[in-house]
């Protein structure tokens, strides 16, 4: 037997360990199932080659929870070690400097243990004492045990192991009793080890026995009776060896894509909308399916998020850094070799391939999008509304997004038509090009709202967008800097001469003198610090009364209230408006010329409740007053 001591020149290691991955001391059994299937994955690698003399069968891990004796076993049917590999790549601590490495992270609070190449020591943060028995694939190689408890001190022996692959055994200390329980224990497995490509064993199962048809008999009375079906018992394997992401595209049908991301998300009952199968080999290697689901007002950004996987070994579903923040709404699964299993915030910041990673991941996403969109239109527009906000982040987060989405975002009417840009451009510049030669868009946010003002602008023969997510003042600001000669315009943001002007002006019914005094009267009677009044000369046929808000102002506040633009302070400013008063309308004479002060006020306050009313800005008692004095309007 030898003994000797781990090669660290800190003795106080084996604490570091436990203190900097006490919140992370579950994966321990991912760190030494991964272990196993790198040897199980080794030892078929070398029989194809021929180095591995035999039949190699079809090797397994398995788990076993001793809670009686406090152990949990975790046995694979690998290439196993030698007694000089034991030596090598057990009590060889792969990272240099030690004394350095604690003193500069003592009291940092990051995991460490997938980038100093200590994945098997993790099983120190649950274990008092590990002992490890292996055999070797070698012809002739010495079954050898080595065990270790938690010090720097191991003992290395020859054992009778007869058994390929390797054995190893944690003595469960106190504080960590309840990795015991199997529930627990299979909640870790699903959790790290769902698709691990070499299957998983823990424990066994019923199932019915398929070699047996059970016998329907008939009593003297011809009562049937069947009997039992008979059961077997079979190893519980708990994994999908062969999860869809590592075949090809050309392998799976849609119904395939389906029944895995139920795989992936048990509770959801939605189907997803499409997909896209990630699969490249250079500069980086990256496979793995996103689904977009349907998005509803009630989504729940921390649940069924995009999970990253290292070789099939779940690494994390917090994927910032690797998948674009407007692509974090997707689900699915991204597997890397070129991601580490211990990933932290700033190596993926500062990690050149992980940055290439993202990239593809844009591009990918953006390639499919216009394949769909061009092979099949018209559902493309049917499922608009539940991909459009990720659509529209994406555009304002990332150019080349940006830049590749011209082909596919659409832009819908308020009369169910949707154009891609050049389409939208083409089919209005003609009509809504204003007199300095601006394209001038006409949208809504809301058509039930706003309805009165898209009518007055379909009757000009415009086309009035719908644009009702919460993010469209950014998208719009961005349009406007990126395209040129166009500006957008709500469609309540004036009256619609002032919209698009033209070259044609309407001259007013009224004299300048008629005018400065309808604006003194309007004003005495016009809350000013809301309303500014705009005396317009408009068609005698178009409301007495329009309300609108300032664009920039509304959109800036719109911005600041979404986060990410606007101008600073702006949320705090109350909402102000322009009262556009329309002074060839046969009622605004009327007004003019009543002699009445009572009369006259009656009809400022019926005609301004009105034009309130169509925007929606009548409440409370002004409502109720409003409604009273109409009914006394007509007795």
């Amino acid at each position: 037997m030898a003994t000797g001591n781990i090669n660290v020149t800190a003795e106080n290691i084996f604490p570091i360990i436990k203190k900097f991955l006490y919140s992370d001391h579950e994966i321990f059994l991912r760190e030494l199932i991964s272990n196993a299937t790198d040897a199980t994955l080794k030892l078929k690698h070398l029989s194809t080659l021929g180095e591995a003399k035999g039949d190699i069968g079809a090797p397994i891990i398995e788990i076993i929870v001793d809670k009686k004796n406090k152990q949990i076993k975790i046995i694979d049917q690998g290439v196993g070690m030698t007694s000089e590999e034991v030596e090598k790549y057990i009590n060889q601590i792969a990272f240099s400097g030690a004394e350095e490495f604690v003193e500069k992270y003592k009291d940092a609070d990051t995991g460490i243990i997938g980038h100093f190449g200590l994945g098997f020591y993790s099983s120190f943060m649950v274990a008092e004492r590990v002992e490890i028995l292996t055999k070797s694939f070698k012809e002739d190689s010495k079954a050898v045990r080595w065990e270790c408890d938690g010090s720097p001190q191991y003992t290395l022996e020859e054992t009778d192991r007869t058994a390929r692959g390797t054995e190893i055994i944690l003595h469960i200390d106190d504080d960590s009793t309840a990795f015991l329980e199997d529930s627990k224990i299979k909640e870790l497995l699903a959790k790290y080890n769902k698709f691990m490509p070499i299957p998983i064993k823990f424990g066994t199962k019923e199932i019915d026995d398929p070699a047996h048809t059970p016998e329907t008999t008939k009593d003297k009375d011809g009562k049937e009776t069947t009997e039992p079906q008979q059961k077997i018992t079979v190893d519980a394997i708990i994994n999908n060896p062969t999860p869809a992401w590592t075949k090809q595209p050309s392998e799976l049908k849609d119904e395939d894509y389906k029944s895995f991301y139920h795989e992936l998300y048990p509770m959801q009952f939605e189907e997803p909308l499409f997909n896209i199968h990630l699969n490249v080999d250079y500069p980086f290697n990256l496979t793995g399916i996103l689904y977009f689901p349907k998005i509803s007002k009630n989504i729940d950004p921390q649940k069924d998020k995009i999970q990253l996987y290292q070789n099939q070994v779940f690494v994390t579903d917090n994927v910032e850094g690797i998948v674009p923040d407007f692509l974090q709404m997707l689900r699915g699964v991204i597997d890397s070799p070129d991601i580490p299993l211990n990933v932290s915030r700033s190596y993926l910041q500062a990690d050149g391939a992980v940055k290439k990673i993202s990239s593809y991941i844009t591009k990918k996403v953006a390639d499919k999008l216009a394949n769909l969109f061009k092979n099949d239109r018209k559902s493309f527009e049917e499922k608009w509304e539940d991909i459009k906000i990720i659509i529209e982040y994406g555009m304002l987060s990332e150019e080349k997004f940006f830049d590749k989405a011209g082909k596919f975002a659409l832009y819908p009417t308020v009369d169910g038509a949707h154009y891609i840009w050049d389409e939208l451009i083409e089919k209005i510049k003609d009509n809504q090009t204003d007199k300095d030669d601006k394209t001038v868009i006409l949208y809504a946010s809301d058509a039930k709202a706003q309805h009165s003002f898209i009518q007055d602008a379909k009757e000009k023969g415009y086309e009035v967008l719908l644009l009702d997510s919460p993010i469209i003042s950014h998208l719009i600001q961005k349009l406007e800097t990126s395209k040129e000669n166009i500006s957008f315009v709500r469609v309540d943001g004036d009256h619609i001469d002032n919209l698009i002007k033209k070259d044609d002006t309407k001259i007013s019914k009224l004299s300048e003198d008629e005018q400065a005094t309808l604006k003194t009267v309007l004003e005495s009677n016009i809350p000013k610090e809301t309303y500014t009044i705009q005396l317009e000369p408009m068609d005698s046929s178009a409301n007495p009364f329009i309300i609108t808000q300032p664009e920039f102002m509304r959109r800036m506040k719109e911005m600041q209230a979404t986060g990410g633009g606007g101008m600073m302070g702006m949320g705090n400013f109350p909402d102000m408006y322009n009262l556009v008063v329309n002074t060839n309308n046969e009622l605004i004479g009327e007004i003019l010329n009543t002699k009445t002060d009572k009369k006259q006020e009656r009809l400022i306050k019926q005609t301004f409740d009105l034009a309130k009313l169509s925007q929606n800005l009548l409440h409370g008692e002004e409502l109720t007053n409003f409604i009273k004095r109409s009914y006394e309007l007509i007795k």
